[in-house]
């Protein structure tokens, strides 16, 4: 029987103009009527996630920053953050590279230090708390960073992709966009947050269910009994999980969930 649901947002979940779809909320109060607890999974910060599912905040519980950082109710129940240590050589390293630019996402607000665009509204944009900083260095030693979110101008699985992983020996870096890279630490991912909450709510594997669209999903994806990636998601991600659903333009989490509902409201 399902007992916890994660999905992926953007590519997954959102539709195409990334908007949350409104039929979500009274899916999931049905969800955690049936006893499922669902959980937005996505690689967005704290506040952005608790303002896009401020009509339902009190029934999910939110992994955020890519696994990073995992939320119930106001409460912090798992932080893993990147070691200071290694926050200082990472910007050097990004930024020693053409069409790279850097944002660090600590637990509380996100920072840049490039006005460059279209990477300054893309940061704006998916980030509800996000101050320019004259340096991120000096950002690091006063806040948790969870992660180092990078945006390439060229195209990530083209270009830093390549490169970076490299560079960064003592860290995790993953695609999680056409545009985009995230930096975390070496075992902080969408997977780890699974298994922290397996614990915490005493759930089994194939209780679990995971919908994502992208490689910074497949950890999570992995973890759980029944996985499904959409058919707009990435192509070698599609390969490894062998289950799709339509498209997110299709609604395809939404029809999924429906499913779901019905079997856990089918008597045995």
């Amino acid at each position: 029987m399902v007992k916890f649901i994660a999905s992926d947002l953007d590519g997954t979940l959102l539709d195409e103009a990334k908007v949350l779809p409104e039929e979500i909320f009274p899916l999931i109060r049905k969800l955690r009527s049936l006893g499922v607890l669902f959980a937005p999974a996505s690689g967005r910060q704290y506040a952005n996630l608790k303002k896009l599912f401020a009509p339902v905040e009190n029934d999910v519980v939110f992994i955020c920053e890519n696994g990073a950082l995992v939320k119930y109710r106001g409460r912090t129940l798992h932080l893993h953050p990147i070691k200071d240590r290694y926050l200082k050589e990472a910007l050097d390293e990004i930024r020693a590279l053409p069409h790279l630019y850097p944002l660090l996402s600590g637990t509380d607000c996100a920072y840049i230090e490039d006005a460059v665009l279209p990477f300054f509204e893309y940061a704006m944009l998916s980030y509800t708390n996000c101050k320019k900083v004259e340096t991120l260095d000096a950002v690091i030693g006063k806040e948790d960073i969870c992660k180092i979110a990078v945006y390439d101008g060229i195209a990530a699985a083209e270009n830093c992709i390549k490169v970076l992983p490299q560079r960064l020996p003592h860290l995790r870096t993953i695609l999680s966009g056409y545009d985009w890279c995230d930096v975390s630490a070496p075992d902080a991912n969408k997977g780890e947050a699974v298994r922290f909450l397996r614990r915490a709510f005493s759930l089994e594997r194939e209780e679990c269910v995971a919908f994502g669209d992208h490689m910074n999903d497949y950890e999570m994806l992995s973890e759980c009994g029944r996985a499904y990636v959409p058919e707009n998601g990435y192509a070698p991600l599609k390969k490894l999980i062998g289950r799709t659903i339509p498209a997110n333009t299709e609604g395809g989490v939404l029809q999924k969930l429906h499913e779901i509902i019905k079997e856990l409201e089918t008597p045995a």
